[in-house]
C-alpha cells in the first residue's frame, strides 16, 4: 500500500492551477496614460462640436425648406396679383365709360371711349406677354388653330386660313386659346380639273 498519490492523478491538479484568469469586461477603473487621456478628451470635444454643427445645419436646412415651401405657396396664391393691379385702371375706365354712355347722346363719343378702353386693355395684355395669333392667310396649324369648317376660296391656297371667327392667344410660346378658323378648300371647278 503505497500512500503516494498516483502520478496520473497529480497531472490534472497541476493543469487546474494554470487556468487563464477571467478578465472583467467592466472594470471599476482603468489605468490610462496622460497622453491617451488627453487624446480621448480632445476626440470627445471634437465629436460634440461636430454633433452640434450637424444639428444646427439640419435645423437650418429644415427652416430653409419650410421657408421655400411657404414662398412657393405664396407665389402660386398671388401669381396674378401684378396683372390684376394693372387691370384695375382698365376696369375703372370701363365703368366711367358705362356711366357716360347712360347720359351721352352722341354714339360716336361712346365708341371712341370704348376704343380707348380696349387699347388700354390690349396694352396690359401685351405687357404681360400675351400675343394674338394672326391666322388669316397663313397655313392651317392644328397646334394654333381650331378648324370650324372649310370654305371654297380662289384667293387663298388650299389648306390656308380663309376666315378667323375668334382670335387665338398665346402667352410667350404657350398657347392660351386656339384661333377658331375656316380653312380654304379648292373650288368645285378647280377640283374637277384635277
Amino acid at each position: 500500500m503505497n500512500n503516494e498519490p498516483d502520478k496520473k492523478d497529480a497531472a490534472p491538479a497541476a493543469d487546474a492551477a494554470v487556468e487563464t484568469p477571467i478578465i472583467n469586461p467592466n472594470p471599476a477603473y482603468v489605468t490610462v496614460s496622460n497622453e491617451a487621456y488627453k487624446a480621448a478628451v480632445a476626440q470627445a470635444a471634437e465629436a460634440a462640436g461636430l454633433k452640434d454643427r450637424l444639428l444646427r445645419a439640419q435645423a437650418e436646412w429644415d427652416n430653409s425648406r419650410k421657408r421655400i415651401l411657404r414662398e412657393k405657396e405664396d407665389a402660386v396664391r398671388f401669381a396674378g396679383e401684378a396683372l390684376l393691379e394693372k387691370l384695375l385702371p382698365v376696369l375703372d375706365n370701363f365703368e366711367m365709360g358705362m356711366l357716360a354712355a347712360k347720359t351721352a347722346t352722341d354714339a360716336k363719343s361712346i365708341a371712341q371711349g370704348l376704343e380707348m378702353v380696349l387699347k388700354q386693355f390690349q396694352q396690359v395684355l401685351k405687357d404681360a406677354g400675351v400675343e394674338t395669333i394672326d391666322a388669316v392667310g397663313h397655313p392651317f396649324d392644328p397646334h394654333r388653330h381650331e378648324a370650324l369648317g372649310q370654305h371654297e376660296s380662289d384667293e387663298h391656297p388650299e389648306g390656308h386660313v380663309v376666315t378667323q371667327m375668334r382670335k387665338g392667344y398665346k402667352l410667350k410660346d404657350r398657347l392660351l386659346r386656339a384661333a377658331s378658323v375656316f380653312v380654304a378648300k379648292a373650288s368645285e371647278g378647280k377640283q374637277a380639273k384635277k
